[in-house]
């Protein structure tokens, strides 16, 4: 089980965050550009962690640097099952962080839930 894997069932968000990469690129399931750098992917990374419920990883692919994380969950009382892709750099940091999920209506509670957060989120990345 890889280490990102335990500090998010952990909910552990400086566990987390001490995983990504300064220069790491995040990939949203609901917003059409990338997210570039530590700090707002962590300050994403912690709203998820508050608008998730009984989240759980069900299935760890790996291959070399590349990981695949399959995970289920709840946004808003919506079921939603999703997959972290992760890349790991030369120094075992994640560099690349591509978050895929379904359904539909899952996909749309999220953004919805994501989006009331995203004011805190700027916020936590502009004041760490």
């Amino acid at each position: 089980m890889t280490t990102f894997r335990k500090a998010v069932e952990a909910r552990d968000a400086a566990a987390i965050e001490a995983l990504l990469a300064d220069d790491v690129v995040f990939t949203s399931p609901v917003a059409f550009k990338p997210y570039e750098g530590k700090p707002i992917t962590a300050a994403i990374l912690r709203g998820v962690l508050r608008v998730f419920e009984d989240f759980h990883y069900v299935r760890e692919i790996a291959d070399g640097r590349d990981h695949a994380l399959v995970f289920e969950a709840k946004v808003d009382g919506k079921a939603i099952t999703g997959c972290d892709f992760l890349h790991y750099d030369d120094n075992g940091l994640i560099d690349s962080f591509m978050v895929m999920v379904r359904p539909l209506s899952a996909a749309q509670a999220l953004a919805e839930a994501m989006g009331a957060q995203f004011d805190r989120i700027r916020q936590e990345a502009t004041n760490p």
